[in-house]
């Protein structure tokens, strides 16, 4: 596995005889690209930026892939997945391991280090400052994902992946019979405990407030179930176990008092923070934040730049459609440069006959 903290040569890989981007910038000199430009950057190695970079390098682009941590994102905090297609059963580490070796394989340069801001030039390029220097690419497919939002409460660290979850679809399959909390007052929380229904003995909707910001249809639906009920004006103060998730500890907003619910598993859905603040430039984003992308392309209303996976806004968020996401976006941002490129030789031939 090929892992660099600083900026260095370009690969010697498949995608390192492809030729750079002939574009004429105040700053650099396209037509001999150096160590720091690239055809196409992707900012964040999730399983998006991971399937972009394959994509890439497959197909001879000059790839950067740059990663402020390990690679993976939110695989390498999901213990067991097995909603992958051609993976019956797999750590969520190990899948990212597998993922990472064949975009290396194909060619994309791994850069580890933090992406502090990227800004476009009057040409169209994209400067990504880094903490090791500055990027150049073409194009940037914007894969820096996002995190839900925490509790931060005593044992909500310790037990992750051991009875605390963010993820109904992906976990929901391994509490069959058990009782289980929900915590969250939005559609999530509702629909998600809907959802787990499915598998659990029975869900109990943990909500600080009296009311719910979830829709009322889905509301009275969570309501009228058998197995889900509510306890309000509640907030978790902390979560108990021993080598897994045994209960949780509760505390009245209005009365302080406390109490102890057992359950088998915390399912914790208080919001989701997408990594949405790298760009210098106004990107159109929906009410929650999310990238408002064109849905043929996945680039946003930037030209040249492009987002996949959970930075954009969608219906739902899982490994598959974050893999999807990234595939259309990086054949569409190789189109990208292809365009460009021609663009760029157009002008200067016609300005070299200008100048004969």
């Amino acid at each position: 596995m090929r892992s660099r903290s600083q900026i260095g040569r370009a690969p010697s890989s498949p995608s390192s005889s492809a030729p750079g981007l002939h574009h004429e910038v105040a700053t650099t000199d396209m037509n001999h690209p150096t160590s720091r430009d690239f055809d196409i950057a992707i900012v964040g190695a999730g399983p998006a930026g991971l399937a972009a970079g394959l994509y890439a390098g497959r197909n001879r682009m000059r790839t950067a892939l740059l990663e402020a941590r390990a690679p993976g994102g939110q695989l390498l905090n999901t213990e067991l997945i097995e909603d992958y297609p051609g993976q019956k059963s797999i750590l969520g580490g190990d899948l990212a391991a597998i993922m990472l070796g064949q975009t290396l394989h194909f060619g994309a340069e791994l850069i580890t280090s933090p992406v502090k801001r990227i800004t476009v030039d009057d040409s169209g390029m994209k400067h990504i400052e880094t903490g090791e220097g500055e990027v150049r690419a073409a194009a940037v497919i914007l894969t820096a994902g996002g995190n839900p939002r925490k509790l931060d409460v005593p044992g909500e660290v310790e037990f992750a992946g051991r009875g605390v979850s963010y993820c109904a679809v992906c976990d929901g399959a391994f509490f069959k019979g058990a009782d289980l909390a929900v915590v969250g007052g939005g559609d999530a929380a509702v629909e998600e405990g809907l959802f787990l229904t499915r598998y659990a003995r029975r869900v109990t909707i943990i909500h600080r407030r009296n009311g719910f910001r979830a829709q009322s249809i889905l509301v009275e639906e969570a309501r009228r179930h058998p197995q889900v009920s509510f306890i309000l004006n509640t907030v978790v103060e902390a979560i108990a176990g021993g080598e897994k998730v045994s209960g949780v500890k509760l505390r009245h907003v209005n009365t302080g008092e406390t109490s102890t619910l057992p359950v088998g598993g915390v399912f914790v859905f208080v919001g989701f923070v997408p990594n949405t603040g790298l760009v210098d430039a106004h990107l159109e984003h929906d009410s929650a934040g999310y990238y408002v992308t064109d849905p043929h392309t996945m680039m946003t209303n930037v030209p040249g730049i492009f987002a996949a996976g959970d930075v954009r806004s969608q219906l739902t968020r899982q490994i598959t459609t974050a893999v999807g996401d990234a595939t259309t976006a990086t054949m569409a941002a190789m189109r990208w440069v292809e365009d460009t490129k021609r663009r760029v030789d157009v002008g200067t031939a016609e300005q070299a006959q200008l100048v004969a």
